[in-house]
């Protein structure tokens, strides 16, 4: 079933657990493609060091403000698309990257692998015949770590818990 507006218009640290276990919809000529999702990591906004929102809005960030279910796809070191799911209410800045898809583990396998590209950025997963969640119900275990990749944050938000990895099995 596809996941609804309220899911969306929730805290990043709500919404970026319960990703975990979705599926993670692509259409494409070929039909449609599944992929369950395997980890993710919460970005909090303009106060999380480590978001991109940082700095406040940008060109690049815009999309973060937008409403909850909102895709922002970035290219990251000029050679991967990497697909974030924005939450909470529209003017609030967080949003969860998917790190992982079954099969495509790493943010940019995954997105290679269902084809999302900066085509994709801004689109709208709640209403969007090409990409969406679908949540069946599936809950894994979770184990929760550092977020990976993010030197420049402050050493508290380095430290931050916000990264939901499936536990395999």
């Amino acid at each position: 079933m596809r996941v609804s507006d309220g899911f969306y218009a929730q805290d990043v640290l709500v919404v970026a657990p319960r990703l975990v276990g979705m599926w993670l919809c692509r259409a494409t000529p070929g039909g449609v493609t599944r992929r369950r999702i395997t980890e993710v990591e919460a970005y909090a906004g303009e106060s999380d060091t480590a978001s991109h929102a940082r700095a406040g809005r940008t060109k690049r960030t815009e999309v973060m403000y937008l409403a909850g279910g909102h895709a922002y796809v970035y290219l990251c070191y000029g050679i991967h698309h990497l697909l974030n799911v924005v939450t909470g209410p529209g003017g609030v800045a967080q949003a969860a990257l998917i790190r992982g898809i079954e099969g495509a583990p790493g943010p940019g396998r995954a997105t290679k692998a269902l084809g999302i590209t900066l085509a994709d950025n801004r689109t709208d997963l709640r209403v969007s015949t090409s990409l969406w969640l679908e949540d069946d119900g599936c809950r894994p275990a979770l184990v929760t770590g550092v977020r990976i990749g993010i030197p420049y944050a402050s050493a508290t938000d380095q430290a931050r818990p916000w990264r939901f990895t499936a536990v395999p099995g």
